[in-house]
């Protein structure tokens, strides 16, 4: 029976398979990310020269930049089989060794969301990242006892948005550490071709640009906007997208110019309107907008403190005249003074 705390690429289908489908399979497929594709390529050659697994790893960075994905490419690259899982999924120590027993030399393990893990599974992780061993204690009460299960020696491939959640233990097991950064118009509008190529959908370079600065620097988003816009572009338009379809395309789906969604403009349109220029917490900003906090620190401020709209400070959030003058408002003056710009 198959363990529903790990994913495999036969357990993939529908919508999930076109996603996979569109994922790069070797470096040399991989676009954008020069620096931490660099590293990994030695990393890589060196460990297969060696004749040894990778060492631990841990990838971190926003949402969607492709962790995944070269958790996918390190296995081909390595010639392993890999294993996918969450940190949600590992409840006790006991699911991490159900796991980890089954795993064989030079497999490699992915653990996505690895912040969240339990403490007791983390614990339990220490002696399989370091010594490839790993603690079972059997039986209850007094008469419990511990035994050792020997490991074979794998790769952990950690993911994670937010690398400061980890513990410093854990963090300083890993050998590798790679941060990714959103990527450019330029590498997206490549990567949005690649896709458009698989997909069997007609795209100019133009068309491609378009959607690509529309995509907040994220591969993810721009593949899901690319399918979107093949959508409008079969029912609406000729079925080719160039830049007026694309366009006319991502108006349709309220994505502005700046890449920003309904969202966006919701955080940014509450904290003008109603806190004016006074610095707002997070907490405040999702009960003033209704989203999840975390999803706020996550997903949405990134982009929007890249863009240069909003800013932290050591009392919270403000909207910097970028972000005012974006939204339509003019920046205030003095503090609590808003005007709405009609031109």
């Amino acid at each position: 029976m198959m363990d529903d705390r790990l994913i495999t690429s036969s357990m993939i289908g529908g919508d999930e398979e076109a996603e996979h489908s569109l994922r790069p399979r070797f470096l040399k497929e991989y676009i954008g990310q020069q620096e931490v594709k660099e590293h990994m390529r030695i990393y890589i050659e060196a460990a297969k020269l060696r004749g040894e697994p990778l060492d631990h790893a841990v990838f971190y960075g926003p949402p969607g930049l492709g962790k995944t994905t070269l958790a996918s490419i390190i296995s081909n690259e390595m010639g392993s089989n890999l294993k996918i899982t969450s940190g949600p999924a590992l409840t006790h120590a006991g699911d991490l060794a159900a796991i980890v027993t089954n795993l064989s030399e030079g497999d490699i393990l992915f653990i996505d969301e690895i912040h969240r893990l339990n403490s007791s599974v983390e614990e339990a992780l220490y002696p399989a990242m370091e010594d490839f061993a790993i603690d079972i204690v059997m039986g209850k009460g007094p008469s419990a006892y511990s035994i050792r299960i020997d490991l074979p020696h794998f790769t952990l491939i950690g993911a994670t948005t937010r690398l400061g959640l980890l513990t410093a233990p854990l963090r300083d097991r890993f050998g590798i550490k790679e941060q990714l950064s959103l990527y450019t118009p330029s590498d997206l509008a490549e990567i949005i071709v690649r896709s458009a190529g698989i997909l069997g959908v007609r795209i100019n370079e133009e068309g491609a640009l378009e959607i690509a600065s529309r995509s907040r620097g994220t591969p993810r988003i721009a593949n899901r906007l690319l399918k979107r816009v093949r959508d409008f572009a079969q029912i609406k338009g000729s079925g080719s997208i160039d830049r007026l379809t694309a366009k006319a395309g991502l108006d349709m789906l309220a994505i502005d110019e700046k890449g920003l969604d309904a969202t966006d403009r919701n955080i940014l349109t509450a904290m003008i309107e109603k806190f004016a220029s006074r610095p707002v917490g997070v907490d405040t900003i999702a009960a003033a907008t209704g989203e999840d906090a975390s999803t706020i620190e996550d997903v949405y401020e990134p982009y929007l403190m890249q863009l240069g709209f909003i800013t932290r400070t050591p009392r919270g959030r403000i909207v910097l005249p970028a972000g005012y003058v974006h939204m339509g408002y003019i920046p205030p003056a003095d503090e609590g003074q808003i005007k709405f710009s009609m031109e």
